[in-house]
């Protein structure tokens, strides 16, 4: 069956989505979404993207967002993609709202819109706490260590790279590295730390300079899609595990491959938050025919 539905092309720092509102009605039923959102996001064949975005009903808060990756697999949470979402239900009227709460699979978030002349400049997300121990990762920390993910050296075909792992309601996997980011081989490195066995759930990969405890630059393997432009929850955990191994402060400044993000760090002790400050983007809303 041939079905013609709407959407809107978005982008935050270049991290592109396909939106589709299922606030009111389920557009694309639920045993054809991982297949669906795989062909649409094919790049050169179809619309193309990084994922596809939901906006759908909330029984607990304003909205719910789902997220599935180009490879069709659903994620737990993405930083960029929710912020579009943001934007998009304001923009919709479907939440007209500058303080909204955003249900999660992981848990509900609350997005803090500025607002110029009824136009959204900026998102601020309160991405919640970071997790460590690696059970909740998930990961498997090759010392054995139990109770944090930090500074664990993992093989990759015989080559040794230091990383460290936190879940932001997905897991993560961060290399600081002296070696200028530009020079790092993505294509070799991403998929193989993506799929090593220390990440039993596969997990985003990040590489770091440190440019200063206030500033960073970072590179971006996404988890199901590969290279991206700028990863938002990538970015937060790499200012979590900074700060917490003692390297960053707790305002970072973020530069990306597709732009710059801004990242809070609350420190309560015995756990640490933090919160997500970033632009998105619409770019255009159309029309396509999709099988089911």
């Amino acid at each position: 069956m041939i079905k013609e539905i709407n959407f809107t092309k978005m982008h935050a720092l270049g991290n592109d989505y396909i939106v589709i509102n299922e606030t009111d009605e389920t557009v694309i039923p639920e045993e054809s979404k991982n297949d669906v959102c795989a062909e649409i996001s094919q790049r050169r064949f179809n619309v193309g993207a990084d994922g596809v975005v939901f906006a759908c009903k909330s029984d607990k808060a304003d909205v719910r967002f789902r997220i599935f990756n180009s490879d069709g697999s659903e994620a737990e949470m993405c930083g960029n993609g929710i912020r579009c979402l943001a934007k998009y239900v304001y923009d919709k009227n479907i939440v007209k709202k500058e303080v909204m709460q955003i249900e999660t699979m992981e848990d509900v978030k609350e997005a803090r819109l500025t607002v110029e002349d009824d136009e959204v400049i900026s998102i601020e997300i309160d991405m919640g706490k970071g997790y460590f121990k690696p059970e909740e990762i998930p990961a498997i920390a090759p010392s054995g260590n139990v109770d944090e993910f930090i500074d664990e050296e993992i093989d990759v075909e015989g080559e040794k790279i230091r990383m460290s792992s936190v879940s932001v309601g997905n897991p993560h996997a961060v290399c600081f590295t002296d070696i200028n980011i530009d020079d790092i081989d993505l294509d070799f490195y991403g998929p193989r730390i993506e799929t090593h066995e220390a990440f039993p759930e596969k997990v985003n990969v990040h590489f770091v300079n440190i440019v200063s405890p206030e500033e960073i630059n970072i590179l971006t393997w996404e988890r199901g899609a590969g290279f991206t432009y700028a990863c938002g929850t990538g970015t937060t955990s790499c200012v979590l595990l900074g700060y917490k191994m003692g390297l960053l402060n707790e305002k970072v400044h973020a530069h990306l491959s597709g732009g710059d993000l801004d990242i809070t760090i609350s420190d309560f002790t015995d756990y640490l938050t933090a919160t997500m400050k970033g632009a998105a983007v619409s770019v255009y809303e159309a029309s396509m025919n999709v099988e089911l």
